[in-house]
This record gives C-alpha cells, structure tokens and sequence, in this order.
C-alpha cells in the first residue's frame, strides 16, 4: 500500500513513522525544500519531534507532485488548518488520483469560511473519499508507543473502517464513527479550553479551576456542535472529553503553553514569535467567536479566551468575569 502524508511536523512524522512500521510504502512531503533535505539527511525532525529516528525506507521529498501520486491508495493531510487550503488548491492542479482516501489530521477551523478541514476537502477537491482521524494523541507519546486511541470518522463506512485496519496496531486503537462533524468540532474547540487552562496554570490557580473550565468548557463545545449538526454522545467520547483533558492537562500541550504563558504576563505575539509549531487554538478562538454568534449559542469561556488574544483583555480580569456571571442552573 502506497501512503503520502503531507505535513512534515510532529504529527505529520509521527503517522509516517508508525505506518512504516506496519510496512506501508510512506512518503512524508514538507513545503520547505531545506527542512526536508535537513530530514533526509539527518532522520531526526529536531524541530518537531526531537529525539525520534525516521526510518531510511521512508521517502522525504518536497515535490508535491511525487508525494501526491505515491500515495495512490491514501493521502494523509497533516497542514495547519488555516494553509489547508491552500495546499489543497496545489494538490487539485497537480491532480488528484481517483482511487485515493484523503485523510484529514488537523484540528481547526479555517478563519473567514468558518468550516471544518472535511468542508474545505469537499470544496478543493469534491467528490473524492474522504474521512478524519482525531482524538487525544500528544504525538511523542504514540511515536514512543505509548498506548494511544483515536477516532477515524466518515460518512462512507467503508471509508472509516479502511483507515481503522491502516492504522490499528498493539499500541494505537482506533475507533469508528460516522459523526464526522462531531469528531472535528471536538478536536478543534477543546484547543480554546486548552489555552483557558494553560492561563489557569500560569495564573497560579489550581486543580479545583482546571476542574471548573474542563467540565463547562465540555458544555460549550457541545452546545455548538449540536447547534452545528453534531452528535451529542460524540463529545463525551474519545474526540471529544478524551481530547480536551489530554490536551488541558499535557506539558507537551502547545495550546496549553500559550495559555501559561499569557498567564504570566507575555503578549500573544511575543509567544508566536517563539513558537516552531502552530498552535491552532488562537485561530480557532476567533472561527468560534463567530460561529458562537452565527448560531446564537451561548459560550462564556470560548468568548473570553477571544477577548483576551484579540481585544488584548487581561487574563485575570477575564476570570474574574467568568467567574462573577449571574447564576444560572447547570
């Protein structure tokens, strides 16, 4: 089976190295021609995934054209949703091989189309078979084998269930669900509560907060994905409270370190500038801002993390307002 991941970050890399290792053909694709000779040289994706050795068998290029048709069975695409796009729009002129699976392991909301990376798919690429892969998979701990489960959602069973048999191994399960509005929604808006928790966290506060945001932060990401079309039960499973604690509570969490260190008094861009890899909650935080308003759900949480990256909101006086809200019924 010949499978592509375009994307070479931590997750990107982490797929190649584990689909490698149940003997697929991989190739990995980067956008930046030096980082993917600098992989192809040294198997060690030092500014991503340090530590972690990349196979010789699996092929690093920046040709999209050779990654696209060597993955003729399965298109893996690992792109920071807010350039999804815009890869996808170079994937459609190189041209899209009629029999691949395209899979979406990113976890946002693109900022103006407000859609999900399955919506942005349909439109760049439309008819092909599509699906998600996401749940609650920090990618160091699956690269070194630690027990992991994810969830492969489509609207096509078939579809699911392929990239279920692709994926599964001893140490990473993977579940099937047809909700794929669901498992996206809860992959993409637990990165806001994310950000709230890692604020908590460099604030000082303690668990009794963290405890408070992750339990209603789960009531505000459901409350817009069923205003979305979303499955209830989907956010109390893997995509959903899976993934909101792993990434609220992981030190290798890059939504909770920007969250901690807005806590303790640096700006957003000062963080960013810092930053080798997306944090994708910053710009979901604005997608929600207006889906929240689009569809008049109510999310106080999600509302201040927005007001405090982009109306330059103190972080404490933006707790204290979460927390001074007129009483109301849980």
């Amino acid at each position: 089976m010949h499978i592509s991941i375009l994307g070479d970050g931590g997750w990107g890399t982490t797929l190649a190295i584990l689909l490698n290792e149940k003997g697929f053909q991989v190739t990995l694709w980067g956008a930046f021609e030096d980082y993917t000779r600098y992989l192809d040289r040294y198997r060690i994706n030092k500014r991503f995934l340090p530590g972690v050795k990349i196979a010789k068998r699996i092929k690093i290029t920046n040709d999209l054209n050779q990654a696209v048709f060597a993955g003729g069975d399965l298109i893996i695409l690992s792109i920071p949703s807010q350039y999804m796009r815009g890869v996808l729009r170079q994937v459609r002129r190189v041209g899209v091989p009629a029999s691949a699976i395209f899979l979406s392991v990113s976890k946002g909301i693109e900022v103006g189309s407000l859609k999900r990376m399955s919506e942005v798919m349909r439109d760049e690429l439309k008819r092909v078979r599509s699906a998600v892969l996401s749940g609650p998979t920090i990618a160091r701990e699956v690269a070194y084998g630690i027990p992991s489960v994810a969830v492969a959602a489509s609207e096509d069973k078939k579809v699911s269930r392929r990239i279920q048999d692709i994926f599964m191994t001893e140490r990473f399960r993977v579940y099937t669900n047809n909700d794929v509005a669901g498992v996206e929604l809860g992959g993409s808006l637990k990165n806001i509560i994310a950000i709230a928790c890692g604020i908590s966290d460099g604030l000082g506060f303690g668990t009794n907060t963290k405890a408070a945001l992750l339990s209603r932060g789960l009531v505000e990401i459901s409350r817009l994905g069923l205003a979305m079309g979303a499955r209830a039960r989907t956010f109390s499973g893997i995509s959903g409270l899976g993934d909101l604690v792993t990434t609220c509570i992981s030190p290798y969490s890059r939504n909770r370190f920007v969250g901690v260190e807005i806590g303790k008094g640096k700006s957003l861009r000062q963080i960013q500038s810092h930053m080798q890899m997306v944090a994708e909650g910053v710009p979901t935080a604005k997608s929600a801002h207006f889906l929240s308003l689009k569809h008049k759900v109510e999310m106080p949480i999600a509302q201040e993390i927005y007001s405090v990256l982009y109306k330059n909101k103190s972080p404490l006086k933006a707790l204290n307002d979460l927390m001074a809200r007129s009483k109301k019924e849980e």
